[in-house]
């Protein structure tokens, strides 16, 4: 009640203030513990406030809100930020533009806990816009379907050139910056070029420089701030905040729980110096909370980006974009036309190129169309390519282009005589899936440096048997899909032998099944027992049996 009659006293004060004309008080910015409020340089403009599903009220600089509303940053609504795993997924229906505006403000978390914590390693207000703007901007490259786009279509039209999204995100940055005339704004806030190769660097890694040919070397922060590399990209050990938002905002669309807490790394985050060089580390406690984070990126790459459903929808999203690429044409700089696949040449063109074109195709009326209009009307009336099964090798299969398409001939080639279905190369799919922790075989947590409560600037590593012996021996794995385009039930059965015959051949572990069943072969031994049943004891479950044959009366 006292708490009211306060409130409402000061109301009264406020009004009768304006009634003798006295100038009200400055009205207090939005705030919140999680959200700190702007502290740039420049001009005092309004920040804008989004309310986002993962992160809460999320409290934007001006400058970031001036990228966002440009044509280029808007782009990413149209482009899914799972692919094709929203037609499995009906949930995932989130855009790279909301991971976009998470990761920019995580960034910003993270800098200005280690601003507030370390007041000591002179973190200015510079460095707080660079890493914000980075982390905002850090996929303005992807084309449609994310990762579809750079990792599968580019590689099969184009394959000679070596090209990622990151660096069509420089690409587009400068592009963003050039067609919107924000480089003054950005000097309104004391951003030089120096900062803008910082945002770059940050983006795509550091240049080399031809001129001088030196390597590797970062120009746009001095190695005193080279921590500061490791927010938005970690190239050291894969802890950054585009993890830490695509975890939380993919598990949340794709109806998953996240085991990870990035507001804990966030509490026990601090810098301190490792040979020479700063880094970002943890508080040894914290390990279990790592391990926890890269075994969550393991588990959405099992459950759902590699998916096997999701595999092939993607596959054949690939062989529709590639069959259209030679007419579709896109307007780019100076009335120029550009393919899909020439487009990533031209940031005018590639503006105008994101998921839609998945619709441009599907409705269009131009008969050099119809191949590819087809095979995404089958993805429609979900009329799939059958995945025939799955296996693992002992060692490592190559994954090349060119190595996947000779494994469908090798599967063509392995098949009965007795058959009377004529299965070739071009009706199966190999995928080969590669699952790590993010560093290839090597354990990320081997990269962390670790302080403890006793001794907080003298940074440690910690072993993974000190941790706990339920640890993973290996850091990564493959699977080998073996898919068929025909799917009536006579191809499927022949397409399943063909791919045991395969297996067999190859020395493959005992496949799991796929989509369809088939007739078990005949006087095939299975080759690789599992290694507890390995040698003269292999059991009749690593064995493809013969069936009993009918003696004649």
């Amino acid at each position: 009640m006292e708490k009211g009659k306060r409130a409402g006293e000061d109301l009264l004060q406020r009004q009768e203030k304006r009634t003798r004309g006295e100038p009200p008080k400055e009205k207090e910015n939005f705030r919140s513990p999680q959200h700190p409020t702007y502290q740039g340089t420049g001009p005092q403009e309004p920040t804008k406030v989004f309310n986002d599903p993962i992160h809460g009220h999320i409290e934007l600089h001006p400058l970031l809100v001036h990228i966002i509303d440009t044509p280029q940053f808007q782009r990413l609504r149209h482009i899914k930020q799972l692919g094709g795993a929203y037609l499995v997924f009906p949930g995932a229906s989130h855009n790279r533009f909301e991971h976009s505006v998470g990761v920019g403000h995580l960034a910003g978390c993270l800098i200005r806990t280690l601003n507030e914590r370390q007041p000591e390693l002179g973190i200015n207000n510079q460095d707080i816009l660079c890493v914000e703007i980075a982390g905002l901007c850090h996929d303005l490259g992807h084309g449609p379907f994310s990762h579809l786009f750079d990792g599968e279509f580019i590689p099969e039209v184009r394959p000679e050139v070596k090209w990622k999204h990151e660096n069509a995100s420089v690409e587009m940055f400068d592009h963003l910056v050039k067609v919107n005339n924000l480089k003054p704004e950005m000097e309104k806030y004391g951003l030089t070029t120096n900062d803008l190769t910082f945002i770059k660097e940050q983006i795509k890694g550091p240049q080399d420089d031809t001129a001088s040919g030196s390597k590797g070397q970062y120009k746009g922060r001095s190695e005193e701030k080279h921590f500061l590399y490791e927010i938005v990209s970690n190239k050291k050990n894969g802890i950054d905040v585009d993890k830490w938002d695509y975890f939380a905002r993919d598990c949340y669309y794709l109806g998953m729980q996240s085991i990870f807490d990035h507001q804990r790394f966030l509490k026990f985050a601090q810098v301190c110096e490792v040979d020479g060089r700063k880094h970002i580390c943890s508080r040894d406690k914290e390990v279990r909370n790592l391990y926890d984070m890269f075994y969550m990126r393991h588990c959405l790459h099992c459950k759902a980006y590699q998916h096997r459903v999701v595999n092939i929808i993607e596959n054949m999203i690939t062989e529709a974009l590639v069959k259209a690429d030679p007419y579709i044409e896109i307007e780019g700089s100076e009335g120029k036309m550009f393919k899909m696949s020439d487009a990533i040449e031209d940031m005018e063109a590639y503006t105008k190129l994101t998921d839609h074109v998945f619709e441009q195709i599907l409705y269009s009326s131009n008969p050099n169309l119809t191949e590819a209009k087809t095979i995404l009307q089958k993805i429609i009336y979900r009329r799939l390519y059958k995945c025939v099964g799955q296996t693992k090798s002992e060692t490592h299969l190559e994954a090349s282009l060119k190595k996947l398409k000779e494994y469908s001939r090798e599967l063509a080639e392995a098949k009965q005589s007795a058959s009377d279905v004529d299965l070739k190369s071009e009706d199966f799919v190999v995928s080969v899936v590669q699952l790590n922790y993010g560093c290839k075989d090597k354990n990320p947590i081997d990269e962390v440096h670790f302080y403890s409560k006793k001794n907080p600037t003298i940074p440690m590593k910690i072993n993974k048997n000190q941790v706990s012996k339920m640890l993973p021996e290996r850091f990564d794995d493959q699977l080998i899909r073996v898919y068929c385009k025909k799917t009536d039930k006579k191809s499927l059965e022949a397409a399943k032998e063909h791919f045991l015959l395969w297996c067999s051949e190859r020395k493959f572990f005992k496949p799991l099944e796929g989509d369809v069943m088939a007739p078990e072969l005949i006087d095939q031994d299975w080759h690789n027992a599992d290694a507890s049943q390995s040698g003269s004891q292999m059991t009749d479950f690593f064995k493809v049996k013969k069936k009993p044959t009918a003696t004649p009366k």
